[in-house]
Formats: C-alpha cells, structure tokens, sequence
C-alpha cells in the first residue's frame, strides 16, 4: 500500500528545497490515502490496509502540520515583510487562500482520523472514498498553487540570511540544532524573568539578530505619509498582532518624560490622531508642553517608526464623530472615567458606570474632557532591523517650506 522507498531529504540551509521536498512525501502519502477505499472494500482491515492507514495517520498528525507552520509562521511572513510593488500585491491576493485552505484541509483531515484510527487498529474498516478524494484534490491543488508562486518568489526575494533563518526556525520547530546561534532564531527565544542568569543565559546578554528584510534610500517613497501608510498596510498583510498599538511619550512641566501605548484612529498629511481624555495625564503634560513622541514596533516584520512632533486638539467636529462611531459601553466609560485621577477600588468604578449609563441612556453626550490630540510630525524614522545591529535606519526631517529631506542614519 505505502511506498517504502527511503529518499535523501535536502539540508536545510537549502529551506525552500526541503519545503518541496515536504510536498513530495505528501503526495506520496496522499497516493496510500488514495487507493486504501478500494483496498478496503477487496480485503478488509487487513495488515496492509492497517500498515498503510497508520502510515498515513502519522505523517499529516505529525509532519504536515508542521510544513503548514513553517508557512505561516514562517514563510508568509517572511515574504509579505520583504516583498514590493507586483510581488506584494500577489501575495495579497494568495495568503487568505493559501490560510483559508490549510484551516479546511484540517478540517477534513478532521472527517478521515477518526475512521483512518480504527483502520490502522484493525477495529473497523470503514473509509469515506468521497472525503478521501476531496482531501486529496484539496491538497494537490494548494501545493500546486505554492510551488507556482510562492516557491519562486521566496527563491528569488530572499537574502542568504533571510534563507538560514528560514531554514534554523524549520529546525528548531523539529527538535533539531538550529544552524544559526540560537540567539538568532526567533522561535528559540526565552525571555528571563529577572535581571540574572535564566537558563545558562545573562539577560544583558539576550539578543536577537535580525535579517527578514532590507531598507535602502531607494526603498522607501518621498512622502514619510505615505511610507507610512505602505509599512501600515504591509503589517496588516502580515497580521502583527495590533499593528495600530503605538507609544506616546510626552513630558510634564519639569521636564520628567512618561510613555504609554495608544491607538491610532487616523493618519493623513495633517499628521497622527489618537482620541484620550484631556484631563488625563498625557493630556496635562500636553497642556504644559505640546511635543511628543511616538513608536510602532512591529516585531513581526522587525520593523519600527518613530515620529517627533507638535500635537494640538482636533476639532469638536472631529472629536463627536470619533466619539458617536463608538461602542455604546465605549462612549459611557468615556465619561464616566476620570482618567489617571485615583480611586478607592474596582467597586467605585462599577457604581460610577452604572449611575452615567442611567443618566445618559442610549445617547450620551461626548464630554468636553474627551476628545482627539493630532501629532504634526516634524521628524520620522523608519527602522529595518538587520543583522548584527547593523541595522538600516531612514529618517525624513521637515524642512522650513514644509517639504522632507530623507538620509540614512548609522545604527
């Protein structure tokens, strides 16, 4: 039933060749899954027929699932950090798929276990053959779909570096010693928990080196905005986990910074807006003096942005629009919230919520302490992380008449 024939598997410092190579013995495995409903139905639950169905039970629990986390925690992210232009818009165009397949191969896979279990046990021999041969065609077809597009491009897009971490993440998700210095790798990464020796590892000594992409002068376009917006849309592609998550750092009256993480709600030529109480500490500290900072990190693509500027309010206008398209809960803890003043216990809070929402029913009013600062950036970064810290770093700096000036900076 199985094909018993040993083949060489590729070293991974060649990663895509050993993703192929994975491709390979599914097809092969998928061939036994095939022909065992018409064994079943001539000979039963036989040894062969047990032999077989075991084979196959451990391959896609085992290995194929595997294969499918390298793509998606691996591969795809990889290539939507480093590609441009045709390439990103292919890859916007196949990833849903290519996810949206590996969720309903498993959910098949799901339909054929249990019956391929008590096959591979002698206990039954029942074998869906349409289930079979829809997981089959299912399979065939997204292999081929990636070994057309996604193979090639990762082939021709990515770096000797880019392609040894590939290849050292595939082997630590194996059990296996990684070919990069395990500092390098991200999957092997363990953050200690104080400031000692955690696992044979010094916290001053914890670094991870970088090489998913690279960032020149030409890369980037002329208008920070809309390099901006680019890298935004490309961390959305790469679904970092809460890529409009920013830090705002401001400074009091005294010159004592602070920082805490916002979201951004909205990003033009006018600058960056994010909506807050006004009373609230940063906006005090805005009061005083109204410059601030803010950072995106998106570890994912080992990218950040840092941007420098003047804030001021939005506009009431903007303010009541932003605060009626929020949840009705929303627009009550807005209210009822004295932000970052103290209070006695979670209890307080719960009472003062329920008497705002009594009062304000099903249309509360935006306060006149709630409402959106707008940064106008006189200064942004972006940051590509690279190996050996040598990192690639392009700052725009406003000029007088309002028009950039972009230069590389050393890291």
């Amino acid at each position: 039933m199985s094909n018993t024939l040993f083949d060489t598997a590729p070293d991974f410092h060649q990663p895509i060749a050993v993703l192929k190579h994975c491709h390979d013995r599914i097809r092969k495995q998928l061939a036994t899954l095939a022909r065992l409903p018409d064994h079943l139905a001539a000979h039963g639950a036989d040894a062969e027929a047990q032999k077989a169905a075991q084979v196959v039970l451990k391959y896609f629990n085992h290995a194929a699932q595997l294969h499918h986390d390298d793509e998606e925690q691996n591969l795809v992210p990889m290539l939507q950090a480093t590609a441009r232009d045709a390439d990103l818009a292919l890859l916007a165009e196949l990833v849903p798929g290519i996810l949206a397949d590996h969720a309903a191969m498993d959910q098949d896979w799901a339909l054929l276990q249990g019956q391929l279990a008590a096959i591979a046990s002698g206990a039954g021999a029942a074998l869906s053959a349409e289930n079979v041969q829809r997981f089959c065609d299912a399979y065939a077809a997204h292999m081929a779909k990636e070994e057309a597009h996604i193979a090639p491009m990762a082939k021709r897009l990515f770096s000797p570096e880019q392609m040894a971490q590939l290849g050292s993440a595939m082997q630590v998700r194996r059990g296996l010693s990684p070919t990069l210095p395990a500092s390098q790798v991200p999957e092997q990464q363990q953050v200690p928990v104080h400031n000692t020796v955690a696992d044979g590892v010094v916290l001053a000594d914890l670094r991870l080196d970088y090489g998913r992409a690279s960032l020149t002068e030409h890369d980037v376009l002329d208008d920070p905005i809309a390099q901006f917006g680019k890298w935004f849309d490309e961390a959305l592609h790469a679904r970092v986990n809460e890529p409009n998550a920013m830090s705002v750092a401001t400074v009091d009256a005294d010159g004592r910074p602070s920082s805490r993480i916002v979201l951004i709600k909205q990003f033009d030529a006018r600058g960056f807006t994010w909506y807050t109480n006004y009373a609230s500490q940063k906006g005090r500290q805005l009061d005083a003096n109204p410059h601030a900072a803010l950072l995106f990190f998106w570890s994912e693509l080992e990218r950040q942005v840092r941007i420098e500027g003047t804030v001021v309010k939005t506009s009431a206008e903007e303010s009541d629009k932003y605060f009626y398209s929020r949840p009705l809960k929303s627009q009550i803890s807005a209210i009822a919230s004295q932000q970052s003043a103290p209070i006695a216990n979670r209890e307080q809070m719960e009472t003062r919520y329920e008497a705002v929402a009594a009062a304000s029913g099903e249309h509360p009013v935006r306060p006149e302490h709630w409402g959106g600062y707008r940064l106008d950036p006189v200064r942004i970064e972006f940051w590509q992380g690279r190996r050996s810290r040598f990192h690639d770093r392009i700052v725009y700096l406003k000029q007088a008449d309002g028009s950039w000036r972009k230069e590389r900076l050393q890291p």
